[in-house]
């Protein structure tokens, strides 16, 4: 693969354990900070989603850990069973995120419709690429078409990690507007909540930064292929 892309990889995994490490270290000292108002996240969510004006959507506990994620096709708000059970500032950050997504749905947010639109596109590409880049690059000199198909196959992926980006901001900026505006926290409560919801949102950056570089360097190998032959 090459000394560049070894660095490459090398800084995008040392950023990426950065940010990951700092998140963990925010979300575990945050959960020790006991919400006044006593409302565990589930709660939280059911609120914010009823203060929005949606009834359609369900709020789950799911198994694991950062497993808190919304489900536009069976409307429901799956929560953690941390986040779900627990009555802390960041539980009450991840369960008003989710529900930010849950109202993203509700507007019509038209980067959440696209975003949703590419996940099929991205599972095809998800499940050949690796394949298509690699034997591309075995097969360079002869067969380069090989690699442009699968820098194709990585590219979808890599729009879907940057039409991420304002899909997460959102939804972080619509759970904080309803928290302070809902004056669901306490001052010291509702930092601790902003503060979780910024590092998470910096993983979403170091995955798209990510795949940017990476994106660059496959297709400056497929470059310096085609002017050799």
């Amino acid at each position: 693969m090459g000394s560049g892309y070894l660095i490459l990889a090398g800084l995008i995994m040392l950023f990426s354990w950065l940010v990951s490490s700092r998140l963990k270290s925010k979300f575990e000292h945050y959960s020790k900070l006991h919400l006044q108002n006593n409302m565990s996240g589930a709660e939280i969510a059911q609120k914010m989603l009823a203060d929005n004006g949606i009834y359609d959507v369900k709020v789950i506990s799911t198994p694991g850990q950062l497993t808190d994620h919304y489900n536009p096709v069976d409307k429901t708000v799956n929560l953690s069973e941390s986040v779900y059970n627990q009555r802390n500032a960041a539980a009450a950050a991840v369960a008003a995120h989710e529900c930010g997504h849950a109202v993203q749905h509700a507007v019509g947010y038209q980067w959440l419709t696209m975003r949703s639109k590419l996940v099929p596109f991205v599972n095809v590409a998800s499940t050949y690429m690796q394949w298509v880049l690699l034997g591309g690059i075995l097969l360079l000199n002869t067969f380069p078409q090989l690699l442009l198909i699968g820098i194709v196959l990585f590219s979808v992926t890599t729009i879907f990690s940057v039409v991420t980006l304002p899909v997460e901001y959102d939804a972080s900026n619509r759970a904080l507007a309803w928290l302070k505006n809902k004056n669901m926290l306490n001052q010291a409560e509702y930092a601790g909540a902003e503060d979780s919801l910024k590092w998470a949102a910096r993983t979403y950056v170091v995955a798209a930064l990510g795949s940017i570089g990476t994106l660059l360097y496959y297709l400056s190998i497929y470059m310096g292929g085609s002017r050799r032959n």
